[in-house]
């Protein structure tokens, strides 16, 4: 991961500003705005239906804004030159499962100019990138789905863009293949714009996250600074004899830092500014009262919960 970049024109790859689209009556895009500095990786979250998928059409170029300037590599957006800097690996497979690997970037690689020796150079270095070197030659179609994702990345990197856009990279595969995509994601020195459903992919990869609801971009900001303002407070779970239960939450009231105490489905929750300071009291009142606790845990808030504070816990599709 690198250090977040505050990004202004000067060392931004991708600046967008009020971007809108609108589908008949339905808003789904509404006033986004956010930019990704050169090496950063940018995590943008949202719901389905939250206007992350329109939001990336627009800054590739694939679907025209109704409001908003997009700017990338200082080229506006949309131009033949900002769609040449852009690597875009969609969700759903862009290869021909019949064709080997290496045919298939061959086929991508002729569409973005490239042929000859700089071609062969291109479809080996890229296949190294995503660990498919030994398996260039083998039809897509026989594949596990985790290499048909990496094979997927392959295309979209082929023409060494400034800015990759993944959507959804890591869905459906196996743990070892997406620890695979996230360290080639990790390792490329490029801007890169990554949605994702999963949370902790986000806190690993991401420097700097978005999150979008209702077509609008709600909170933006580094995973710490994110669950620091919206995550919420830590929680202390603690299990004992249901005889000792009362005791214990008469006890547990009365301690300094504690914002609530509840029983959860037959255990004590503390809600707490800092879970793993207050054990030591919670461990000696119970040795007090002679009641042994059977279990600890102590919770604290993660990007889950920022994401789930902010959108609410409600499906919406």
């Amino acid at each position: 991961m690198h250090d977040a970049v505050a990004c202004g024109s000067a060392d931004a790859m991708l600046v967008c500003g009020g971007l809108r689209k609108r589908f008949g009556e339905r808003l789904a895009v509404d006033g986004v705005s956010f930019s990704i500095g050169v090496g950063e990786c940018y995590g943008l979250l949202g719901p389905n239906g939250a206007g992350k998928t329109t939001t990336i059409s627009m800054l590739c170029g694939l679907t025209e804004r109704d409001e908003g300037e997009v700017s990338i590599d200082g080229h506006t957006g949309g131009s033949l030159e900002a769609k040449t800097a852009v690597g875009y690996v969609p969700q759903d497979l862009a290869l021909y499962p019949d064709l080997s690997a290496t045919e298939n970037l061959t086929f991508f690689g002729r569409l973005y100019g490239l042929s000859g020796r700089e071609l062969e150079d291109r479809i080996h270095e890229t296949l190294e990138l995503v660990g498919l070197a030994d398996r260039g030659k083998d039809r897509i179609a026989t594949y596990s789905g985790g290499m048909k994702r990496r094979a997927n990345m392959a295309a979209g990197l082929l023409h060494r863009p400034k800015l990759l856009v993944l959507d959804e990279p890591t869905v459906g595969v196996d743990p070892q293949s997406r620890n695979a995509i996230l360290e080639t994601v990790g390792n490329l020195g490029i801007a890169v714009l990554y949605t994702t459903h999963y949370m902790e992919e986000a806190s690993k990869l991401c420097d700097r996250i978005g999150i979008i609801d209702d077509g609008k971009l709600i909170a933006e900001g580094t995973a710490p600074s994110l669950i620091a303002e919206h995550g919420g407070l830590d929680k202390v779970q603690l299990s004992c004899a249901v005889s000792d239960l009362d005791a214990l939450t008469t006890s547990c009231r009365a301690l300094e830092g504690i914002h609530d105490v509840r029983e959860v489905d037959g255990s004590l929750e503390l809600t707490t500014d800092h879970g793993p300071a207050l054990l030591p009291a919670v461990v000696a009142i119970a040795a007090r009262r002679g009641i042994e606790l059977t279990g600890v845990e102590v919770r604290s808030p993660n990007l889950e919960d920022v994401f789930l504070s902010l959108t609410g816990k409600e499906l919406r599709d």
